[in-house]
């Protein structure tokens, strides 16, 4: 019975991992369309965080150890979905618009620190517009390697967790990013990806994503523990 609810639950973290990073994948394109700034994300780069960045970290869910309370939790519904309600508000209500939030936040700010001003043009081509959507796809990929230590529970904290039960999520984090780095560093794939080589305060600025995705959502946790308490 514990290794049914877990295997449940890991299925719904995966599904949970992947549906959040859709959010920052579409919204983009519509302050692309509404407000006609230069495309923050292209085709090629969505598909490098769907079929690679994203790949491994989702499967290292799949894995998780059975939570520490699955046994004392009551026997769900017959009628319960596995895509339920709260499932979906979390994946689109709360952590896909941190995520959106993140990964524009890093678009805008490689135009700000290469001296581009509010009220100007956004360069949509060459090397500064490279460098703001390489930042938009690194903001993605630094947002979903908090967001997986996030989904190995939608109620526990993580520091409830023992972070030595799953060593595939810290393989799962540390692959997102090795492949994020060979997409912008080697010249063939970002040729292909239209990417750019960022600097240092680039890779500083976008370090405290994962801890920013993981402390609000530890808010999020508290604030939902506490209600069910209730």
């Amino acid at each position: 019975i514990e290794e049914g609810r877990a295997i449940y639950e890991n299925v719904r973290k995966f599904l949970t991992y992947i549906l959040a990073s859709n959010v920052p994948e579409i919204v983009p394109f519509l302050l692309s369309v509404l407000f006609g700034i230069p495309l923050p994300l292209t085709v090629m780069q969505i598909l490098a965080v769907d079929l690679g960045t994203d790949l491994v970290p989702a499967l290292a869910l799949g894995v998780e150890p059975p939570e520490p309370d699955v046994m004392r939790r009551p026997p769900r519904s017959r009628r319960e979905r596995l895509l339920d309600r709260a499932t979906l508000l979390r994946a689109y209500g709360w952590l896909g618009p941190i995520e959106a939030t993140l990964a524009m936040g890093a678009y805008f700010f490689a135009y700000l620190w290469a001296g581009w001003t509010p009220g100007e043009d956004l360069p949509a081509s060459g090397e500064l517009y490279r460098t703001a959507t390489t930042m938009s796809l690194a903001g993605i990929v630094a947002c979903q390697v908090g967001n997986v230590f996030a989904c190995r529970s939608d109620r526990e904290s993580i520091r409830d967790l023992r972070l030595r039960s799953n060593p595939w999520v810290f393989a799962g984090a540390a692959t997102a990013v090795a492949t994020l780095a060979l997409l912008i560093y080697v010249p063939p794939l970002a040729r292909v990806f239209g990417l750019a080589p960022l600097g240092l305060v680039h890779w500083a600025l976008l370090a405290t994503f994962p801890l920013l995705v993981l402390g609000l959502e530890e808010v999020r946790k508290a604030f939902a523990g506490r209600h069910r308490e209730r």
